[in-house]
């Protein structure tokens, strides 16, 4: 089964006060391929929240990366693990109102209804479609 979701580089997803955090991982691979340190990529680009959370910084309300001209995310190619992620995130698997809301907030939900994800979630399961 094919899901009928396609991207539809909106940035709804690139777009919030705070964002996604970062994982060691994630910090390691951005901070490699702009060719930073992990120290110098933390002080340009990210926050450290309570609890000693990594967020990237926002800058006019959208993640620090996302180019709001070409729409697209300056980091593509490493992007972080949790924005690889989106709009399939946990939650939206795990009941209808986590579901609606994500879906009110990503266009390339659309035409996706509840039963499809359902159906795609035990796909999943049995094959290993998504993380």
């Amino acid at each position: 089964m094919k899901l009928n979701f396609k991207c539809q580089q909106c940035g709804s997803c690139c777009q919030g006060e705070s964002t996604i955090s970062l994982t060691s991982q994630d910090v390691q691979r951005i901070a490699y391929f702009l060719g930073l340190t992990e120290k110098e990529f933390l002080k340009k680009y990210a926050v450290i929240k309570s609890g000693g959370r990594i967020e990237l910084k926002t800058r006019n309300g959208f993640c620090i990366f996302f180019d709001k001209d070409t729409r697209q995310c300056k980091v593509h190619p490493v992007k972080p693990e949790k924005c690889k992620e989106w709009p399939f995130v946990k939650a939206i698997f795990e009941d209808y109102d986590s579901f609606k809301i994500i879906k009110s907030s990503c266009p390339g939900l659309r035409n996706v209804t509840w039963e499809e994800l359902k159906q795609f979630k035990n796909l999943k399961k049995t094959k290993n479609v998504l993380r």
